[in-house]
């Protein structure tokens, strides 16, 4: 995976933040989700670099990134710190302004560093995700059994975190194969690479205080937005799994015309993991969105 991209060690807020960069053209940040890593876009990165310079990051907590100590506010796991360990990267890699293509968590960390950032972020393209708060603000009972991980991570240190890292493998296989396509949407080298870092110290942890921080400091950023009537002002474009819960159990478009003002989207005939599981279709929508 990745063989034309070079591995690069970034001094990010919180300690090191482990990146890829390959390719020429404009810059372009992939940020993956839970519970993945960088290795999540291995079927599109390199298609995207004939066109554009990609750099590719494990996010805080995640992959080969730091493992930073929680806080009692979770203010270490806010999208708001991620963010800025997003823009530190770039700004590494020699970029002030950058267009994202994001899935999941990152996904959110995406949605944030946009809303805080607006002369950075050109363009982004979110996949099979809804704005964190219309998502538990709309919650149902249909949501809470399909995404039952949000509300299991949630809760108070140290259970969820303990429950993990007793077995992170199993963790890793029950959260990602009880999905659509199940684990045949992985392929093996990228499944292995979950695997392993899903086992470094601390993973858990990190885990549970990314989602903890959702339900708490980023409900709370994302609250004072919406009282200060801000949106996302840059072309925004987001793709839902027809299989997955996100487009089963919301108006996705209506979450994201709330708070973005200019957003398009549509749904795709995958489940979540949608840059895995319709490599192809992701490509073509990113090359359509980002060159335009």
């Amino acid at each position: 995976m990745f063989k034309d991209f070079v591995s690069c060690a970034v001094d990010g807020p919180a300690g090191t933040l482990h990146t890829l960069r390959g390719g020429r053209g404009a810059p372009l940040l992939l940020l993956h989700g839970h519970p993945q890593t960088h290795a999540m876009w291995h079927a599109v990165a390199d298609e995207l670099a004939q066109v554009f310079t990609v750099v590719l990051m494990d996010l805080r907590g995640y992959g080969d990134s730091v493992r930073v100590a929680a806080d009692a506010g979770h203010h270490a796991y806010s999208k708001r710190a991620m963010a800025l360990d997003a823009i530190a990267v770039m700004r590494h890699h020699g970029f002030a302004q950058f267009h994202v293509l994001a899935h999941d968590r990152g996904a959110r960390v995406a949605h944030r560093l946009a809303a805080d950032h607006p002369d950075v972020v050109q363009r982004l393209m979110l996949l099979d995700v809804a704005p964190t708060l219309g998502m538990y603000a709309n919650t149902s009972d249909a949501f809470a059994r399909a995404y039952w991980h949000w509300f299991f991570l949630i809760q108070p240190s140290p259970l969820p975190e303990a429950l993990i890292d007793s077995d992170p493998v199993r963790y890793i296989r029950s959260v990602m194969g009880k999905r659509h396509a199940g684990l045949a949407a992985f392929a093996p080298a990228a499944l292995a690479e979950y695997e392993r870092c899903a086992q470094i110290p601390g993973t858990g942890l990190s885990i549970c205080e990314d989602y903890r921080a959702s339900a708490t400091v980023d409900l709370e950023h994302d609250r004072a937005d919406v009282a200060a009537g801000l949106k996302l002002l840059q072309p925004l474009r987001v793709l839902w799994a027809q299989h997955g819960a996100v487009g089963q159990c919301f108006d996705v478009m209506r979450l994201w015309r709330e708070r973005a003002s200019n957003v398009s989207g549509e749904s795709v005939p995958c489940g979540h993991y949608i840059a895995e599981e319709a490599p192809e279709l992701v490509l073509a929508q990113a090359l359509e969105f980002f060159n335009n």
